[in-house]
């Protein structure tokens, strides 16, 4: 069967463009719509690039943009990364005097501070350090000693360059190459990401944030080869699935609680929790641990997920990438990017995907499709416009797994195969259909080198159309299973996000402010109506398919449900020491929903909520952070009591303490956290009045969380966690006290590592292997009963060379039965068995 599959693998590469034109053609308008917005800033262009050639030509002579000098201390003494949007290469380096001298050949300076471009006495040992432009299109590095020329090993951090300064230490004068080239990973990125925006809504480093922040890189996401953004989370600790990987929707658990926080580049859009995330249109994965009302608006107290998406590049650079696997798994991509004319003030990007998977369960296929244009315009010296849009295609049948009694619990009759469908092989009566669409901008005008505005919208567009199928009952027999059936021909999700903020620094004597303001809205629109039936049992044993009658139950009006939320923030990072810094931010919002109902009425709630947070880092060396921190959550409860007063919304309060580690110079760090959630306001009956419920319910969160990412040794990358997690619910009316939260294992642990030969015959030759335990899970509220624990092992082989990148990933390399989550006793959900799949790409 591999080799059948093999063979059509050359054809399945041939015909890869030719797979991924259909998304294409039918965004034909959103492009020519883009190209609408800039058509008076084309009509300037003297001579765009219109061809693949001469894009190419382009790259050769574009110019790498330095827009940032970051300085710090570091073992040796210095730590200069000079920030850019391509990579830069030394030129030649020598030593005159005490300076230490290096050119970069075809780059340019646009720094956003300009005072950074010349700073004196930076660090004990070294004078001035410099960067200026010469006229022949090089920028040079000056490094003065107060005693002697420095000395210089380069690395790369995040595409960047970075030079690591030993002061005071004699060299030849006028000797070339004077600096030592110690480039990691051949130039390769590594898994350890310095900064993220999810944290505070500005890019800044972990270490100096006082909470849990964790980044899946482009780089893992690739040596993993995942298909889902909950497979791409298993690396991250704390976080675990509570639905299937087949599921038509994104669902998680961060720290204990249920998360539907999905932010696309730092914006509300629940139409990322309706539908699945496409992939390859994604640049990393930031996690925020914990409550975050204080930033983004209501949410679980969990955590928050925010994706970021590929943006264009100035270097011309093309990737055509093909997919095959054991599942009858065919898929390609491409990734485009460069700029539009000579000048550079246009850059595009354009990434499209598309895939079709027969998957592990029968009569279970899915077909994805992606396209995703991105322009990206320079309207002037001090101001960009991004441009973004995104159409996504997903079809599949519902995936409702199986009972709990003949997977995780025992069964008169056996045990049930994972492969089992209770469906129907028929598109009229089971499907799952996703047709998104976005489109959105994002404004960033920097004001002076102290402040920047920034100014984002979004509108997204789905379509889901679903004749939803469902179980209903387990008959004693433990076999027959009876089915129903909602059809939802009409349905639909918009959302529309807008912010705006407003960030600088100032200074109050000693003490430096890093200031943010901000407003945003948000508005979701959701609207569903169609019919219920009675579909024909099913025996799980023995299933008999396509002979199933409807029996009519109701019939539902499309009722339009609007939430709009208005919301006003403010942040204050203060450096009040050089080791000491301090956070204080809050939020107010207001949330309301409306009901349209088919009859002309309406329901209507408000409510109003603040969310505070502050925390305080002590760094006492340059190595470590301690921290501690307090944040906030809400959720609005829509509904009334018996009384008929409305309910409050949900809160959500973390205390948080920890510690962050930078180790091997600043190549690998470790973060170790301690934290305490606590959810109040939780509905619960009332004891009096039965059929009314009372916010009188508590659920609790504390544990441990050990993360590690980064650099061992050159090529030897790793991302490694543990999470202890003890959730429970703490006060209820109907659920026993000390229950535990379902989907929650109180043990997690995962381990993905890789190498790659740095030098050598074999070099690019590379390996990678994954382990991920997820301890015994309750599979309801009621604890009635138990998901078992797993380990599962991953491994995978590659070979770099050049351009070409070919590689095999193994998932569940010992075919273990595992499980990966339950939602009821009627639903548990098997997780794949073994897959080995052939991934093939191809750079120019």
């Amino acid at each position: 069967m591999m080799t059948s599959k093999t063979l059509g693998f050359g054809l399945f590469v041939m015909g890869l463009l030719a797979g991924v034109t259909a998304p294409v053609a039918k965004a034909e308008p959103l492009a020519l719509q883009e190209a609408e917005r800039v058509s008076e800033a084309m009509a300037q262009i003297d001579s765009a690039a219109l061809t693949v050639e001469e894009w190419m030509a382009q790259g050769q002579t574009a110019a790498a943009v330095i827009t940032d000098v970051d300085i710090s201390d570091s073992s040796e003494g210095l730590r200069i990364e000079l920030v850019s949007d391509r990579p830069l290469a030394i030129g030649t380096s020598r030593t005159e005097g005490n300076a230490l001298i290096a050119d970069i050949p075809n780059a340019t300076l646009e720094l956003v501070n300009e005072a950074t471009a010349e700073q004196f006495a930076p660090a004990e040992g070294i004078a001035l350090v410099q960067l200026t432009s010469l006229p022949d299109g090089t920028v040079r590095l000056s490094i003065t000693g107060t005693d002697g020329p420095p000395t210089a090993q380069i690395d790369t951090a995040a595409g960047n360059l970075v030079f690591n300064i030993a002061p005071g230490i004699a060299q030849l004068d006028g000797a070339e190459d004077a600096i030592q080239i110690g480039v990691t990973g051949q130039g390769q990125q590594d898994y350890r990401v310095p900064n993220a925006a999810v944290g505070s809504r500005t890019n800044t480093p972990l270490r100096d944030l006082p909470f849990s922040v964790q980044v899946v890189p482009q780089e893992l996401l690739e040596d993993r080869q995942v298909q889902s953004v909950n497979e791409a989370l298993r690396t991250v600790v704390g976080v675990s699935p509570d639905n299937s990987s087949q599921s038509a929707f994104e669902g998680y658990t961060i720290r204990g609680f249920s998360g539907r926080n999905i932010l696309r580049n730092g914006l509300r859009d629940d139409t990322n929790i309706t539908s699945r995330i496409a992939i390859p249109n994604i640049e990393r994965i930031e996690v925020l641990r914990g409550p975050a009302g204080a930033l983004f608006s209501q949410g679980s107290p969990g955590g928050t997920v925010n994706i970021v998406t590929k943006k264009p590049l100035a270097t011309p650079h093309y990737i055509v990438e093909g997919t095959i696997d054991n599942f009858d798994t065919y898929g390609g991509s491409i990734d485009f990017t460069g700029p539009l004319n000579q000048s550079e003030t246009l850059l595009y990007r354009l990434t499209a995907g598309a895939s079709s998977s027969s998957t592990f369960i029968d009569f279970f296929e899915r077909r994805n499709y992606v396209i995703a244009p991105t322009i990206s315009w320079q309207a002037g010296p001090n101001t960009q416009i991004n441009f973004e849009g995104e159409y996504t295609i997903s079809e599949q049948p519902n995936d409702r797994g199986l009972p709990a009694l003949g997977t995780v619990l025992p069964n008169i009759n056996g045990q049930l195969p994972r492969n089992r469908f209770i469906g129907e092989p028929n598109d009229d009566l089971d499907k799952n259909d996703r047709y998104v669409l976005r489109l959105g901008y994002t404004l960033d005008h920097q004001i002076n080198p102290d402040w920047q505005l920034q100014n984002s919208f979004r509108a997204s567009f789905q379509q889901q159309p679903q004749n939803s199928l469902f179980p209903t009952a387990l008959l004693d027999d433990q076999r027959t299973l009876e089915r129903g059936l909602f059809t939802a021909g009409d349905q639909s999700q918009d959302n529309y996000s807008f912010d705006t903020s407003l960030t600088g620094r100032v200074q109050t004597g000693s003490i430096s402010h890093q200031l943010l303001f901000g407003f945003d809205v948000n508005r979701d629109i959701y609207a569903s109506g169609g019919q219920e039936f009675v579909l024909d049992p099913i025996d799980i044993f023995n299933p008999v398919y396509g002979v199933a009658q409807l029996q009519f139950v109701a019939s539902y009006p499309r009722e339009p449900l609007i939430t709009n939320s208005v919301g006003v923030y403010v942040q204050d990072q203060i450096d009040l020491l050089p080791q000491l810094k301090l956070l204080l931010g809050g939020r107010f919002d207001l949330i309301s929903q409306q009901t349209l109902f088919a009859d002309g009425s309406e329901a209507f709630q408000d409510d109003q909520a603040f969310s505070p947070r502050l925390g305080l880092v002590y760094q006492p060396s340059d190595e470590h952070a301690l921290y501690a921190s307090y944040s906030r959550s809400f959720l609005q409860s829509v509904g009334t009591a018996f009384d008929n007063s409305l309910f409050e919304p949900e809160r959500g309060n973390q205390y948080e303490v920890g510690i962050k580690s930078d180790w091997l110079d600043n190549r690998f760090s470790t973060t170790l956290a301690l934290y305490q959630i606590t959810r109040t306001n939780v509905l619960t009956e009332d004891p009096i009045n039965p059929n009314f419920s009372v916010q009188t319910g508590e659920q609790r969160s504390r544990g441990v969380e050990l993360t590690a990412t980064g650099e061992i040794l050159p090529g030897w990358n790793i991302a490694a966690g543990y999470a202890y997690t003890d959730a429970q619910v703490t006060a209820d009316n109907t659920l026993a006290v000390g229950n535990r939260l379902n989907n929650v294992p109180e043990h997690a642990a995962s381990l993905w590592t890789t190498y790659e030969l740095q030098s050598g015959a074999l070099q690019g030759l590379g390996f990678g292997l994954g382990l991920f335990y997820v301890g015994d899970r309750q599979g309801d509220l009621d604890n009635s009963f138990q998901v078992p624990g797993y380990t599962r092992t991953d491994a995978s082989v590659f070979y770099n060379r050049d351009d070409f990148r070919i590689g095999l990933n193994i998932e569940n390399l010992f075919d273990i039965t595992y499980f990966e989550a339950a939602e009821s006793r009627l639903r548990v959900f098997y997780g794949a068995p073994f897959t080995i799949r052939g991934t093939v790409s191809w750079s120019f």
